[in-house]
């Protein structure tokens, strides 16, 4: 079967009106749940709703990236977010043990990816791309895979439904780059339809 494509001249274009309608949609439609999740994140611990962190996008220009918070605060001298990684072919990415039980479920289920939607709307993200990186971490990137950032990042991508956080970070470049080399609008559509069957799986989930 023949797959139609549109013109490339068109399909930023066409992209880019499909992160409007599919994220702002979702943020209606999903505005009660947002307002449930936030009064559960507060109730359970202190801090605020948001987790901001700075993340590089296309271009690796830096945004402040938003996901529901699934973590206590630090205390003082704790352990954070590992940043610094000594092989790229071994490591998977493990969180912290400060994950909250509200966290806990926030993770297993996606949830607290949902204001990426935000930074969707802003243009920082799209809805399909390459998860973004941390500064540092993209600092220790191998000369090759630093043209990821041709493309503007996404909620979900070829590595989220591949193995997500199961992936070694090296198998999760190889998908990113794979998706950046091969982009065309109606694989951004199968890999979200796909994205709702992980999800509902829990694959990857941490």
């Amino acid at each position: 079967m023949t797959v139609l494509q549109e013109p490339p001249e068109r399909q930023p274009a066409l992209r880019r009106l499909f992160d409007i309608v599919i994220a702002g949609g979702a943020l209606i439609l999903l505005s009660p749940l947002f307002a449930l999740l936030a009064l559960a994140i507060v109730l359970e611990s202190r801090g605020g709703v948001f987790y901001r962190q700075k993340r590089l996008g296309k271009d690796e220009a830096p945004f402040e990236i938003l996901k529901f918070r699934s973590m206590r605060p630090a205390a003082p001298g704790e352990e954070t977010v590992q940043t610094q990684i000594e092989d790229m072919d071994a490591f998977v990415f493990r969180p912290v043990g400060r994950v909250t039980r509200v966290g806990k479920l926030l993770r297993a289920s996606s949830l607290d990816e949902l204001p990426n939607l935000i930074n969707v709307l802003r243009g920082e993200m799209s809805i399909v791309g390459p998860r973004p990186d941390e500064p540092e971490l993209v600092a220790q990137y191998r000369p090759e895979w630093r043209r990821r950032h041709r493309v503007k990042p996404g909620i979900t991508g070829l590595a989220q439904i591949n193995g997500r956080t199961d992936l070694t970070y090296s198998e999760m470049m190889a998908y990113d780059l794979d998706y950046v080399d091969r982009h065309p609008f109606w694989r951004d559509v199968q890999i979200m339809l796909k994205t709702f069957g992980v999800v509902l799986r829990r694959e990857g989930a941490r």
